[in-house]
């Protein structure tokens, strides 16, 4: 039998180096750094023919970020961290057979993430047996076999989980969920369940669409644009050059973050310089340094502040909203010690930004994860919702919700079928299109897939794209859940940490990745995706295969499909073979798909139907605007304890490290680093790099990670910051929010001591 490999990031023993924090995004080094990593894992005439083919009409959608694509598009239509992940998934296929054969998963699980993604692509399909070490090659029919055997075995289809990330196409996700429920369940989890779940709940129960209600072109005429809990510079690095041409056109910004950050200080576009313009932009107007969890006060405060100075659009509020006068009672009667306590900001600052809030007849609020995970992450996006509606901000030229989605399908996965708690309205559309009956119950979600495992409740697992262990919280716990698992799958592109935390027989089926050419009975197909924005385009890569054995994800579905549950319910594998006829079912299953094929074929692909955007209307029960009432979060902590949030680096993408640098922050060659306030260091007789440890605390729980090295940083008292997926193991599994279940990332509360571990030896 097998030792358990280890599950968390291991020890990170490299030198960490120190700089200042920039005060300007992109720009030169930029350029810089997409040159070093496109030549680097490409070579020079891949990078070009790439390069200049991603986010084109006829190119490619980027695998990176959701952000949309300007209807005149430059040359060069990519940033810096899309380059980064466009270079990553054209590396070479070196992951094989013998690879395996030379390296056991107790060996690579010694590897830190960024060593296991330079490994290269995955090369061929490779089998995992029970009790064994070591992968070893299986035919792609073999792979079938065994998963539909055991899918077939099972006593119940609800002992399958079937888990999606945003990286899959509409195709592959439609057909994927199609299969699952022909299977019988609705056990489909997905990364939305971690990151933007609570901005789908909050505006479905206000406005009545869980979508954001904002075109790309209505940055071009907002006042205001809010960026809150959000860091565009690393995280959407394309939106800065929406930022900057609000700013030449006259809008204020207003950045609400705890750190501040490069992107929203200053921001130079690289392609400026073949311009011969050296000059670079200010973006934010105002920085406000909330603390950990003080959003909703501070949103409270900007309310009141607009209530007491009757800055309302009373027309607006009248006619098209309800439950004004429950809010209003609760704003007002909020004391102004308890929202500057909880919040951190001075009253002037505050009283600044609702200045520029009550100037404007057009704002805009941009969010992220720094505001949907958090226990009160559906209640504050609420706020954010209560806000705007005020002053009639929706369905207006230039203003509206902005949720900002970090992976580049991942709101389209949900349009199309990934959800594991489908309306009723939904389900009968599905069924009227696909012609047979889905389940009706409710399924797993991301937490109660993994308390299901644990409870011994799931024999198979299969992923469709991502890094489950790692995008996961409580990692510890997580892995000895997985470990329960009779059969896990994952269909990827690079080898991963889920590759190596398993159940008692695993899979790795390598798929096509954005980038490449995808062929199908002699005809090269395209897939489709949506953006942040409501938008629904083709992609279409140009790219030779990295292998002859990587086979596309509709093909893989279909295959599954038809040796699972052969062709009663559909003609799976004759719909691979043509995605013109995915698309057709699409378009009889799915609401806002008509005319899917014609539509998609035009330049910049087409909007999905959006009334709160689109009409003023607004699909509630009363058809209403709901403005809601919500108290103030706790927020108060042990005098001894800091909150800590989780964050990505400039060299990552989500769970993928191309890179040991974090240039904005300055922050280069070792990722387990915690950003602390340097009077908070200083109190306790801290240095820059004193090793600590990290101890979190939840429920008399207690999670230890060891060896952080001590950052100076600018950031609130009492607050900290560190890079996931290192620090995912101090994130308890049952700390999440409430009504979305989304897991607490942003608010773990924990304490520090001075580590241990000295030169890889620990203290007795």
């Amino acid at each position: 039998m097998r030792e358990p490999p280890r599950a968390t990031t291991p020890p990170d023993k490299a030198r960490l180096g120190l700089k200042k924090p920039k005060k300007k995004a992109a720009g030169i080094p930029a350029v810089l750094s997409s040159a070093y990593h496109g030549l680097r894992k490409m070579g020079a005439t891949k990078t070009i023919k790439t390069l200049v083919t991603v986010n084109q009409q006829e190119g490619f959608d980027c695998p990176g970020c959701a952000w949309p694509d300007p209807e005149h598009r430059t040359t060069f239509e990519f940033c810096e961290n899309g380059a980064k992940a466009v270079a990553d998934e054209a590396m070479k296929a070196h992951v094989d057979s013998n690879f395996f054969t030379h390296h056991s998963v107790q060996e690579l699980a010694e590897l830190s993430d960024y060593e296991l993604n330079r490994k290269g692509r995955l090369a061929e399909p490779m089998y995992l047996a029970k009790g064994e070490s070591h992968y070893k090659s299986i035919t792609w029919d073999a792979a079938f076999e065994k998963i539909s055997q055991a899918l077939r075995a099972l006593s119940s289809p609800h002992r399958a989980v079937f888990y999606t990330s945003g990286r899959t196409s509409n195709e592959a996700a439609f057909l994927y969920q199609a299969f699952v429920r022909a299977y019988g369940t609705n056990n489909l989890p997905d990364c939305s369940n971690m990151c933007h779940e609570s901005s789908g709940k909050g505006l479905g129960q206000t406005i009545g669409i869980g979508k954001g209600t904002v075109t790309l072109d209505d940055f071009n005429h907002a006042k205001v644009i809010m960026v809150i809990g959000q860091n565009p510079g690393t995280n959407h690095p394309r939106m800065l050059t929406a930022l900057r041409d609000a700013k030449k056109m006259g809008a204020k910004i207003i950045h609400v973050n705890p750190l501040p950050e490069a992107g929203l200080t200053r921001f130079k576009h690289p392609q400026d310089y073949m311009k011969m313009d050296l000059t670079s932009t200010q973006l934010a107007d105002l920085h406000l340094p909330v603390r950990i969890g003080g959003d909703a006060a501070l949103l409270k405060g900007l309310i009141k502040l607009q209530l007491e100075h009757d800055t309302i659009d009373e027309e607006f509020v009248n006619q098209y909203t309800s439950g004004f006068d429950s809010m209003k009672r609760s704003a007002l009667g909020t004391g102004w010690d308890e929202i500057l306590a909880d919040s951190g900001i001075d009253r002037e600052l505050i009283e600044r930004a609702s200045d520029m809030l009550s100037s404007s007849d057009a704002t805009i609020a941009c969010w992220a994860m720094g505001l949907t995970q958090h226990r009160n992450g559906v209640a504050v996006i609420q706020e954010v919702v209560n806000l705007l509606l005020l002053g009639g901000h929706v369905g207006r030229l230039g203003a509206g919700f902005c949720p900002v989605r970090g992976h580049s399908n991942v709101q389209g996965d949900r349009t199309v079928g990934i959800w594991e708690a489908p309306s009723r309205a939904f389900i009968s559309r599905m069924e009227e299109g696909l012609g047979f009956n889905i389940p009706h119950e409710h399924g797993y979600d991301v937490v109660h897939s993994i308390e299901a495992m644990a409870k011994g409740d799931v024999d198979v697992f299969f992923c469709m794209g991502g890094n489950f262990l790692s995008a996961t919280p409580d990692t510890d716990f997580t892995a000895k859940a997985i470990a329960n698992i009779g059969l896990t799958v994952q269909v990827s592109t690079k080898l991963n940490r889920s590759h190596l935390i398993t159940g008692k027989e695993a899979l790795i089926l390598p798929c096509l990745g954005r980038t490449e050419s995808d062929i199908q009975h002699g005809h090269r197909q395209f897939v489709t995706v949506e953006n942040s924005m409501g938008i629904v385009h083709r992609s279409q890569g140009t790219l030779k295969p990295a292998s002859t054995m990587l086979r596309s994800e509709p093909w893989i579905v279909a295959s599954l499909a038809e040796a699972t549950l052969g062709v009663e319910h559909l003609p799976w594998m004759d719909m691979a073979s043509q995605y013109d006829s995915i698309r057709d079912l699409m378009e009889a299953s799915l609401d806002g798909f008509t005319d899917y094929n014609a539509r998609v074929r035009s330049d910049n692909g087409f909007a999905l139907p959006n009334p709160p955007r689109d009409h003023r209307r607004f699909n509630t029960e009363d058809g209403l605007a709901h403005f809601t009432t919500h108290e103030l979060p706790d927020v108060s902590v042990e005098s001894d304890q800091f909150v800590l949030m989780t964050l990505r680096s400039h060299d990552q993408y989500n769970t993928t490290i191309y890179g040991l640098h974090d240039r904005y922050r300055g922050v280069h060659g070792h990722r387990r680093v915690i950003f602390m306030n340097a009077d908070d260091m200083v109190a306790r007789g801290w240095k820059s790099r004193t090793k600590v440890d990290i101890t979190s605390h939840f429920n008399g729980e207690k999670r230890v990670s060891l060896e952080w090295l001590l950052v100076p940083y600018e950031i609130p008292k009492g607050n900290l910051a560190a890079y996931f997926p290192e620090a995912n193991s101090l994130v308890p599994l049952q700390s999440t929010a409430d009504i979305s279940n989304t897991p607490t990332s942003k608010w773990i509360v924990c304490t520090l001591k001075t580590s241990s571990v000295i030169d890889g030896t620990e203290e007795e």
